[in-house]
């Protein structure tokens, strides 16, 4: 079954990140505690590793967007398995 990760708290006082890169791409395989994307706060530049195993399904938000704590960013799962998350236009887009 299909896991949804989330944008995590990096801080206590962090509202939102910034999505800087993704490391995994759709299609290619992930363990849990790899890391997944790279994520700006105001403070420093964080790793996040994938709370799953699996195959990545879904990349919910683009690369440069910034996603609210909790927003879901990807999704990972069995390879062919059918996922239902959209991608979201609640992340805020960054220019240049």
């Amino acid at each position: 079954m299909a896991e949804t990760i989330s944008m995590p708290k990096l801080g206590f006082d962090m509202a939102e990140g910034l999505l800087v890169r993704w490391v995994k791409q759709v299609g290619e395989t992930i363990n849990k505690g790899d890391v997944l994307a790279e994520i700006e706060t105001d403070k420093a530049t964080v790793e996040v590793e994938s709370s799953a195993s699996g195959v990545v399904l879904q990349l919910i938000v683009d690369q440069g967007t910034m996603v609210p704590v909790n927003a879901p960013i990807a999704v990972v799962g069995v390879a062919g398995e059918v996922v239902s998350e959209q991608k979201t236009e609640g992340g805020k887009q960054q220019v240049g």
